[in-house]
């Protein structure tokens, strides 16, 4: 909740009505008023565009192939990139999504109020569209013809107008880079008629990844010893960086900004090599296949290790440990044996070390030349693959002497096809900015038949057929390519990786990574943060034992959140399976976090908790607890009343703190807390202590941080001229109130207060005249007014990077930020500093928490005021 008391209120155009804003918005354009600015995008008439802004990763940070947000397209675009290389195809493609949703009357008002006009920019939440990644082996490339037919991408996709008002366009032009481009042109036009329009593959390079690393906050990350540890890049200390990509051979381009690069070396020893030898060395049909058979090696059977030399020891005197390779695949020249006598996994390990070594050990060589101590790593031949990664990243730490840093993109093999499908448009990327973006964490379940669905959804058949599908395998997402010992690795000079733990899964798993669908709001930095750079909103980050622990809590409560989804859907047999293939996905992800706790970037417990939500809604589940919200809110309403005469009767010090313990108070109950959830259902009467161990009793059985907390606090506001504005989840998470809902219950509490009441109109939230409105109140002076806008999240938590642009232009001029609940005031944000006066108010409702933040035990309470420094 924010409360501002400047006295003054933003202007508002008076030329402009909620109807022509309404139309306006619907044509996605700003309100015509001289005092209103509008960004606009320069359209081409002789090529189509894209709209950039609020681009977004929606996938896991452990994909290789993230989809990527376009949230504010919505024209009519090419669909289609391609990077066809000598080894594989690389496709980014763009997906539409339903059209935007309609805004009511208080909406409108509220963004009158607060001067959001938007054009290309909106504030409330929007999707329109995505971008996905698709890889094809050259050699199948009519499999990668027939993909792109049977979801008619080169003709704008299924979903497109055009395709719908079956026109058929002529002319259809697809960008492409790569040799490919050149050398089947000619079969694309022939079997799909479509015209190939090459893009130079440098430049496509370049430009993906400088989209990537200025656009993506966790695109890059480092790999040492099995362990991945996520890059944030500082967008103004981004260049000059070495970009080494990968694919059959090895480009090496130095990077000194937008458009400004330099081929400086390379070499023919790349992935093509490493898939070519394998091919014939082994019986391998896939570089996938042969990839995973190096999980299985032990290359010391192949190599000449310095030990084989001096008998098993050291040579200590140069530096050289016993497990050193001296010579790759040495050991066959003295061994009497014939090919078909190795192990293919051997072999495969061994090619593997050899091609990874020389490429880090080349790449650092131009570092050094050029004074450079970042490297990124991209290109097909990494496939986020942990030795790989490893390999390079140790060839490059040992030769620099920890100097250098070996970095690796998560977009790795798709740099040259997302490059050319960004020049469909060529301008706005440098306005992109991290904040835009939003870490979606699906399982891909509403794939059916090539086709997304979103709400509503296809025919019952469809959704049998996918949902027994994955159910049926929805534990195949954790079971990863078993991995043998390490071995003896090395190279010349260097020690061997120690990888521990890591896997490298089959495309059958990562295949059900697919991406969801979700309502993205246009997002923005909270302006109140007071160093954004340095906030980080995880109060606690989940180690190894941490997780176990939320594992252990998150597992057990499942039952009984899949029991109350499935009732929320009125208990159909549809909705047993959804419920039943939602609590398959929820495990399959706890299990991989198991596993490895870094496997999604850096991971706290507020991410935990959204990644639950966000499973929830992937299934169809969009609000597991409305039923019990609407008992629990006209339980709260009921007693409203009495509350306010009992609060009213009080004077101003008794007032002030019964309010603060009433917030606590209320603060009890949440679904979402195992031994909240115990109480309630034992009908026991809640006994909560402040940190001053003051005892209350308050007979409480619903829901009621809003009702019967955060409402009469902020009336007391209100009632000091102090204005208000209510901030609420865009998206339902657990039993938490949304923006949607909140306006009814203040309309409804205003039927029994008339300082609510009059705030409620002056704010917007009570549009229409009222009937059955208690009390007198013609003798009250005008009011200051009451707002609700919403948050831009779906989560128990907040993180203030990225917050609907209605909250942060409602937040820029306030004087005190109250944060109320665990999850935004103790999962996140507890160490969090802002610009003005925050109060932070929450009730620990975890034993574990309580002792691990403060030493203290469950149901303590906090009450933190922080003036502003």
């Amino acid at each position: 909740m924010a409360a501002n008391n400047s006295g003054s209120e933003p202007r508002i155009p008076e030329d402009v009505t909620l109807e022509e804003e309404a139309e306006a918005e619907a044509k996605g354009k700003a309100p015509a008023a001289s005092s209103a600015t509008t960004t606009t995008m320069n359209r081409s008439g002789s090529r189509p565009q894209l709209d950039l802004s609020g681009a977004a990763i929606h996938g896991t940070l452990e994909d290789r192939n993230p989809t990527i947000l376009l949230p504010n397209q919505s024209d009519d675009i090419s669909h289609l990139a391609l990077d066809i290389g000598g080894s594989l195809i690389k496709l980014v493609y763009f997906s539409r999504h339903a059209d935007q949703p309609t805004e009511d009357k208080r909406k409108l008002s509220t963004k009158r109020r607060l001067e959001i006009f938007t054009g290309a920019r909106r504030s409330y939440p929007v999707l329109g569209g995505r971008l996905h990644f698709v890889k094809f082996e050259t050699g199948k490339l009519n499999e990668c013809l027939d993909f792109i037919s049977s979801k008619q991408l080169h003709r704008g996709g299924v979903d497109s107008p055009s395709w719908r008002s079956g026109a058929q366009p002529d002319n259809i032009v697809i960008k492409a880079t790569g040799g490919g481009a050149f050398k089947y042109a000619d079969l694309f036009k022939e079997r799909l008629g479509v015209s190939l329009e090459k893009e130079d593959e440098m430049d496509c390079l370049v430009a993906g990844a400088n989209f990537l690393l200025k656009a993506i906050r966790h695109e890059a990350f480092t790999h040492m010893d099995g362990q991945k540890e996520y890059v944030q890049i500082d967008q103004n200390d981004l260049f000059p960086y070495l970009l080494v990509n990968v694919g059959s051979g090895v480009s090496i381009i130095k990077v000194d900004g937008h458009g400004k690069f330099q081929r400086v070396s390379g070499t023919n020893v790349g992935g093509g090599t490493y898939w070519g030898l394998g091919r014939l060395m082994t019986e391998c049909k896939s570089f996938d296949e042969l990839l995973e058979l190096s999980q299985r090696g032990d290359n010391s059977t192949i190599d000449m290790l310095v030990g084989d030399i001096y008998g098993g020891l050291d040579y200590s005197k140069i530096g050289l440990s016993a497990s050193t390779i001296a010579s790759s695949f040495g050991k066959t020249i003295s061994d009497n044996k014939e090919l078909s006598d190795y192990r293919p996994e051997d072999i495969s390990l061994s090619l593997l070390r050899m091609i990874s070594y020389n490429i880090g050990q080349i790449s650092y060589l131009n570092a050094l030349r050029y004074g450079l101590k970042r490297i990124f790593f991209g290109g097909f031949f990494i496939r986020g693959h942990a030795y790989t990664m490893d390999t390079i990243s140790f060839a490059v730490h040992f030769w620099s002497k920890g100097e250098a840093k070996a970095m690796f993109l998560r977009h790795e093999g798709f740099l040259g096809a997302l490059g050319a499908f960004m020049s469909y448009e060529k301008h706005g990327l440098d306005d992109l900015s991290a904040h835009h973006l939003v870490e979606r964490f699906p399982m891909g379940a509403p794939y059916v038949g090539g086709k997304i669905h979103g709400p509503p959804l296809g025919d019952l058949n469809e959704k049998i057929s996918w949902m027994e599908k994955f159910v049926q395998k929805g534990t195949q997402i954790t079971a990863p390519v078993p991995m043998g010992a390490p071995a003896t690795t090395g190279m010349g000079g260097f020690e061997r990786p120690t990888s521990k733990g890591d896997i490298l899964r089959s495309d059958a798993s990562a295949a059900l990574n697919v991406g969801v669908l979700h309502l993205v709001p246009s997002l923005d930095v909270f302006p109140l943060l007071e160093d954004p750079k340095t906030y980080e909103p995880n109060t606690i980050d989940l180690d190894h034992d941490e997780f176990k622990y939320w594992f252990t809590i998150l597992s057990d409560h499942l039952p009984d959140l899949v029991e109350k989804a499935v009732a929320s859907e009125g208990g159909t047999d549809d909705a047993k399976r959804r419920g039943d293939a939602f609590a398959h996905a929820f495990s399959a992800h706890l299990a991989r976090l198991t596993e490895e706790p870094a496997a999604y970037g850096k991971f706290g417990l507020a991410n935990l908790l959204e990644l639950r939500e966000e499973c929830l809604r992937e299934f169809q589940f969009f609000d597991a607890y409305v039923s019990i919200k609407q008992r629990e809110n006209e339980a709260s309403l009921a007693v409203l009343p009495d509350l306010l005469m009992e609060l009213d009767s009080m004077d101003e010090e008794d007032r002030l703190l019964a309010l603060i313990e009433g917030v606590l108070a209320a603060n009890i109950f949440d679904w979402g807390s195992k031994a909240c959830v115990d109480l309630y259902n034992q009908g026991t009467i809640i006994e909560i202590y402040r940190m001053s161990r003051k005892k209350m009793q308050r007979p409480w059985r619903a829901s009621a941080d809003v009702v019967l907390g955060m409402l009469p606090l902020a009336r007391e506001f209100l009632r000091r001229g102090v204005e208000v504005v209510l901030v609420a989840n865009s998206l339902p998470a657990l039993n938490d109130i949304t923006a949607n809902e909140l306006p009814e219950i203040v309309a409804e509490a205003a039927k029994h207060c008339g300082i609510l009441r009059k705030a409620a109109e002056a704010g917007g939230l009570i549009v229409d005249a009222m009937a059955g409105i208690q009390g007198d109140t013609k003798d009250e002076p005008a009011s200051v007014p009451l707002m609700v806008v919403e948050n831009g999240c779906g989560s128990p938590c907040i993180d203030f990077r990225q917050v609907s642009s209605e909250l942060a232009a409602a937040a820029k001029d306030a004087d005190l930020l109250i944060l109320e609940g665990m999850g935004r005031s103790l999962h996140t944000n507890l160490n969090a500093r802002f610009k003005c006066d925050a109060l932070k108010l929450a009730m620990v409702k975890n034993q574990r928490l309580a002792e691990k933040l403060f030493n203290g035990n469950i149901y303590d309470c906090i009450c933190k005021f922080e003036p502003v420094s």
